[in-house]
């Protein structure tokens, strides 16, 4: 399946950039083309009081590359699940109130995401749930709501239907309807997505566009183990709830060099992963192999150059360095594992095609999941 995505995504580079060139009107400078100033939404990092606004800023001045965070400090070689039992074990470490809980998060976890952490934290902290995924997330949006640090596994994504109601409607709330005066901040739902080949129609999914829905939450999908590490820590201790989607079929497929210490990446910045000047490929977490294959046959084949980014969070995302870009190359290509209707890679088209369309030089595409269950 990942082969005829990669496929599918070189056939859409080719008819994209075959698209005959329009011609800019010559009275629009490029100043008037430039992208709108993107100001995100507060940051709400106060308990209680007023809300703390945060000072406009461009989203793009603050992307970290994985360059400049291997630059500092040492590192090693970890592949993805590695980089999450170590984010989780720096987790517990620095904050003595954070507890991490889910189905069989005592033993390891079906993954080992959590091997050996409760012996190293003791039972009160790394501990088991009952089979009922509503329950876990009630108790972990009271933890977090009572100043703990709430660190929740959901086994698969496709099992985290059941405890929606409590995350849409509680967690993401939860400041709002309080006129600020409580939050749940330190709430982290970690979940594998995504297929991996054999887990079927109930262990595939990808539900990121359920959540991306919904204001008040932060949506993170990683790519590769480094970036997990990072973004987990990031997540953890955010003001605001975050579900964290992890690409099960990258757990152990994915190694690279990742910094031993404690490390943070920027939560609603977007990565420009690779240059290029012809035309923008934009995706997330484990779809970004497919793109950059996809982006290698396009150079090979047709001599075209791809630039790929990496969104990171798709809640509230990076519009900022995606505008940048296509504005850029002329042209833009979505892809995600998701189904195509209603995913959220058709919200990054409206987007570019709203705030880009005097640069474009063809229509937004979309090269994504089928709509019919997995597989």
């Amino acid at each position: 399946m990942r082969t005829k995505a990669k496929n599918m995504l070189a056939r859409a580079v080719s008819l994209t950039v075959q698209t005959p060139r329009l011609r800019l009107c010559s009275h629009i400078s490029s100043q008037q083309l430039s992208p709108t100033p993107i100001i995100p939404w507060p940051s709400l990092r106060a308990r209680s009081g007023s809300i703390l606004p945060r000072v406009a800023y461009s989203m793009r001045t603050f992307s970290t590359t994985s360059d400049e965070v291997l630059a500092t400090g040492e590192r090693k070689k970890m592949n993805l699940v590695g980089a999450i039992n170590d984010a989780l074990t720096i987790a517990l470490e620095a904050h003595p109130s954070a507890c991490v809980f889910g189905e069989d998060v005592g033993f390891g976890g079906v993954f080992r995401a959590s091997a050996d952490l409760q012996e190293k934290f003791g039972k009160a902290r790394v501990f088991n749930t009952p089979l009922c995924e509503q329950g876990i997330a009630g108790f972990a949006i009271g933890m977090a709501a009572e100043g703990s640090i709430a660190i929740a596994e959901i086994q698969f994504a496709d099992y985290i239907f059941p405890a929606f109601d409590q995350i849409v409607n509680e967690a993401a709330k939860y400041r709002y309807r309080s006129g600020n005066q409580f939050n749940v901040g330190g709430l982290t739902f970690r979940t594998p997505y995504g297929a991996v080949g054999h887990g079927g129609l109930y262990h595939s999914q990808s539900p990121e566009a359920y959540f991306a829905h919904t204001p008040g939450l932060i949506v993170v999908v990683p790519r590769s183990p480094l970036q997990a590490k990072g973004l987990l820590l990031s997540a953890i201790r955010s003001p605001d709830p975050v579900i964290f989607f992890e690409p099960k079929a990258l757990y152990r497929a994915s190694s690279e060099e990742v910094p031993i210490g404690d490390f943070e990446l920027p939560l609603s910045c977007a990565e420009v992963v690779q240059e290029g000047s012809d035309i923008t490929l934009v995706g997330y977490g484990a779809q970004m192999g497919v793109l950059k294959k996809a982006a290698d046959m396009a150079l090979e084949k047709l001599n075209v150059s791809c630039e790929i980014i990496d969104l990171r969070t798709i809640l509230p995302w990076d519009r900022d360095t995606v505008f940048h870009s296509v504005n850029k190359t002329g042209r833009c290509i979505v892809s995600h594992e998701a189904p195509i209707t209603g995913g959220f890679g058709a919200e990054i088209a409206a987007a570019v095609q709203e705030k880009c369309f005097l640069r474009l030089e063809a229509p937004v595409d979309r090269v994504c999941g089928y709509d019919t269950p997995f597989p």
